[in-house]
C-alpha cells in the first residue's frame, strides 16, 4: 500500500510539473528568428580582431554641420554631432543594453546587460545588468537609469524612442542589477529586441526638464569614448576612456582601437575630397564608380599611400531614388506616380554617368528571398492582400514586374508615349507644350538636391520629363537646409532613400519608414507620407510572424505594396561597398554580411 501511495504522489507531482508553463532562462544572446549563432562561451565576434593594436588617431570627414550633442531629441534631429550614436563610426558615447552582431540577420549579445531572460511568448523580458557597467564619470549603471531613460524619452525624446513606452504595460526594477519589461497588446515579437537596442542615458547626469534642449556641453555616457573638444559646426573630438568598463567583454573585443577620433565637417563634397587627398581625412567612400576612379588620380594613390578596396555584402541594397511627398495633392494619385516612375532613363544614365557599373533598383529587398521579384505570390500573401483588392497589379503579384527598359538614347519615344498615355487616361493633357492636370493647371514640381552628383542625376530626370511637358525645377540647398526641410516635410520631391541601411531582418523600423502614424509625425523617416492601411497591415503581419514562412510572406507583401505604390522612382545600385583609405589603416580579414565595420579597424603601429 505504501508503494502505491508513493507512486501516486510521484505521478501527481510529475503531471503538475508537466502542465506548468515553460520557464525562460537568462541567455547571453537573443535572436529575432531561430537561435543566436555564437555560443555562450564565444570569445569575440568573428569579424573583429581581438589582437588589434590599440593607439593612434583617426579623422573621419563628413559634409554638413552640427549644433547639438544630444542624439535623442527632436530639435536638430539631423544636425546632431556624428559619433555620439553612429551607424558608421560606432556608438562612441552612448550604448544599448545589448550589442548587434553584424554577421547575423538580427542577433543581439550582452553589453550593458550581460544576459536577458525573455519569455517564450515574448510578452516580457528581464535584463540583468553587468555589475561592472559604469558611466564615464565612474558611477555604476543601474536599473534606475533604465527607468529614467524610458521616462525621459517618452516625455522629451524624439521618434522612434518617444513611442517605445506605448508598447510597455509595466516597467519595473526587479533587483539591484535587473529590470523587467512587460509588454501590452501593441507590442510584437520584435519588441524585446528593439528594447535591447535602445541606448541608455544616466539619470544623475541629465535634467529631465531641459532634456529636449540642444546642448554643446559634453555628455556623460557609458561608451568607450568621451567628448574631448567641440567646435560647433566644424569639429568634434573623442578621446578613448582609459577606464572604459566594457573593453574586455566579448562583444567589444577588437573594437574601439583608436586613442582619439576626430570628425571634421565640410561645406560640400568637393572640399571633403580635397581634404582626403591631402591626408586630413582617413577614408573616402564615394558611391559613384566613375567619379571615384577620376578622383583617385593623385600622387598619394599612385605611390600606394592610399588604398582602394571593395567589400562584398550579403544584404539587400538600400533603395535610393526620386521620392515624392504624397501629402501633396499633385502626388496623391498613384497612377500619376506610376507614370513619373516610368520616365527615369536608367539605361542612358548607367551608360553615360556610371560606366555601366550599376544595376537597376526595382525592389526594396532586391537579391534576397524577401523580394517580390521572381517570386509569385503564394497563398499566405494572397490571404494578407485579400482585404485590399486591386492594390497590387498582376505583374507585381506574379513576380514578373520590371520597370520599362529604354534604348539608352535618352529619347526613347515608346516609353515616353506609354507614360503620356497613362497620364492621359486620368485626364491629363498637353496644351502648347505644357502638361495640364485634370483641372487645367500646369503640372510640374521641384526637386531638392544637396550635392553636384544629385543635381546631375536630377538633370537627367528633368530632361526626360520635359519631353512630355512636365515642368521640373531643381533647387540646390546645403545640408542643413535639406535636413530642416525633410524634418518638416517641406518639399515636393527630393533624392532620398528607403532608409539608412537595409537588412535581411526588416522589423519595427519599417513603421517609421512607411507606417501611417509616422506619416504625421514631424521628424519621422516616412518622408514620402505613405499612409495606407494595406501597408500597415503588412508591417503588422511581419512583426507578428512566428514562422519563417509567414515572415517572408509578409515582407514580400510589403515589397509588392511599396512597388505598386510608386512612392519612389528607384534609380540604381551597386551591391559592393567601395572605400579608399590611407595605408596606415588596417582592417580584419573577415567581412560580415552587413559589410565592413569601421569600429573594428585600427591604425598600424609606427
Amino acid at each position: 500500500m505504501g508503494r502505491v501511495l508513493v507512486w501516486l504522489i510521484t505521478a501527481i507531482s510529475f503531471l503538475a510539473l508537466s502542465h506548468q508553463p515553460a520557464v525562460s532562462e537568462p541567455k547571453h544572446a537573443i535572436a529575432m528568428q531561430g537561435e543566436p549563432a555564437l555560443p555562450p562561451d564565444y570569445a569575440h565576434f568573428d569579424y573583429a580582431n581581438p589582437d588589434a593594436p590599440k593607439g593612434g588617431s583617426i579623422t573621419y570627414c563628413v559634409v554638413g554641420s552640427f549644433d547639438n550633442l544630444n542624439p535623442f531629441i527632436l530639435k536638430s534631429l539631423r544636425t546632431t554631432a556624428r559619433g555620439m550614436m553612429d551607424q558608421n563610426y560606432g556608438n562612441l558615447v552612448f550604448e544599448p543594453l545589448m550589442q548587434r552582431n553584424y554577421d547575423e540577420p538580427f542577433s543581439l549579445y550582452g553589453l550593458l546587460a550581460d544576459t536577458a531572460d525573455m519569455d517564450p511568448e515574448r510578452k516580457s523580458i528581464e535584463f540583468h545588468l553587468n555589475p561592472k557597467a559604469k558611466w564615464s564619470d565612474g558611477e555604476p549603471v543601474t536599473p534606475e537609469d533604465v527607468l529614467f531613460t524610458y521616462d525621459v524619452y517618452t516625455d522629451k525624446g524624439r521618434p522612434p524612442y518617444s513611442a517605445r513606452m506605448s508598447l510597455i504595460a509595466k516597467l519595473e526594477k526587479t533587483g539591484d542589477h535587473s529590470v523587467r519589461f512587460t509588454f501590452n497588446d501593441k507590442a510584437n515579437r520584435e519588441t524585446p529586441l528593439i528594447i535591447a537596442l535602445t541606448p541608455i542615458v544616466p539619470k544623475h547626469a541629465f535634467d529631465k526638464a531641459t532634456f529636449d534642449k540642444t546642448t554643446l556641453k559634453p555628455l556623460i555616457g557609458s561608451g568607450p569614448y568621451t567628448v574631448a573638444q567641440v567646435q560647433p559646426g566644424q569639429r568634434i573630438v573623442f578621446k578613448r576612456n582609459p577606464d572604459y568598463w566594457g573593453k574586455d567583454i566579448p562583444a567589444k573585443r577588437g573594437f574601439d582601437n583608436y586613442d582619439q577620433i576626430t570628425i571634421e565637417y565640410f561645406l560640400n563634397a568637393n572640399a571633403k575630397l580635397e581634404a582626403f587627398k591631402k591626408g586630413l581625412c582617413a577614408i573616402d567612400d564615394d558611391g559613384d564608380p566613375v567619379k571615384r576612379e577620376r578622383d583617385l588620380d593623385f600622387p598619394a594613390f599612385h605611390k600606394g599611400d592610399v588604398v582602394a578596396e571593395t567589400f562584398d555584402t550579403g544584404i539587400p541594397p538600400v533603395v535610393t531614388g526620386f521620392l515624392f511627398n504624397t501629402r501633396l495633392q499633385k502626388f496623391a494619385n498613384p497612377i500619376v506616380r506610376r507614370a513619373l516612375g516610368m520616365l527615369y532613363d536608367f539605361e542612358w544614365a548607367n551608360k553615360n554617368l556610371f560606366g555601366g557599373k550599376y544595376a537597376r533598383a526595382m525592389s526594396y529587398w532586391q537579391n534576397s528571398e524577401l523580394s517580390a521579384l521572381g517570386h509569385p505570390a503564394d497563398d499566405r500573401e494572397k490571404a494578407l492582400l485579400a482585404p485590399y483588392p486591386g492594390r497590387v497589379p498582376a505583374d507585381v503579384m506574379d513576380g514578373t514586374y520590371r520597370p520599362p527598359v529604354t534604348d539608352g538614347s535618352g529619347q526613347d519615344r515608346k516609353v515616353l508615349k506609354a507614360a503620356f498615355d497613362l497620364l492621359k487616361s486620368i485626364g491629363y493633357h498637353v496644351q502648347d507644350g505644357t502638361m495640364l492636370d485634370p483641372d487645367g493647371q500646369p503640372f510640374g514640381f521641384e526637386i531638392l538636391v544637396a550635392s553636384q552628383d544629385e543635381e546631375r542625376l536630377a538633370g537627367i530626370y528633368q530632361r526626360t520629363l520635359e519631353k512630355i511637358g512636365i515642368d521640373v525645377t531643381i533647387r540646390s540647398l546645403d545640408g542643413d537646409q535639406i535636413q530642416s526641410r525633410k524634418q518638416r516635410f517641406d518639399f515636393e520631391a527630393l533624392i532620398g532613400s528607403s532608409g539608412f541601411n537595409n537588412s535581411l531582418s526588416p522589423g519595427i523600423e519599417q513603421l517609421g519608414r512607411w507606417g501611417s502614424e509616422a506619416a504625421k509625425a514631424e521628424g519621422s523617416f516616412n518622408l514620402a507620407g505613405v499612409a495606407d492601411p494595406a501597408v500597415d497591415a503588412a508591417i503588422d503581419a511581419m512583426l507578428r510572424a512566428r514562422s519563417k514562412e509567414d515572415y517572408v510572406a509578409a515582407v514580400r507583401v510589403l515589397d509588392r505594396l511599396l512597388i505598386s505604390g510608386n512612392y519612389m522612382v528607384p534609380t540604381q545600385y551597386n551591391t559592393q561597398q567601395w572605400i579608399a583609405y590611407w595605408n596606415y589603416l588596417e582592417h580584419p580579414q573577415k567581412t560580415p554580411i552587413f559589410g565592413y565595420q569601421l569600429p573594428s579597424w585600427w591604425r598600424k603601429p609606427n
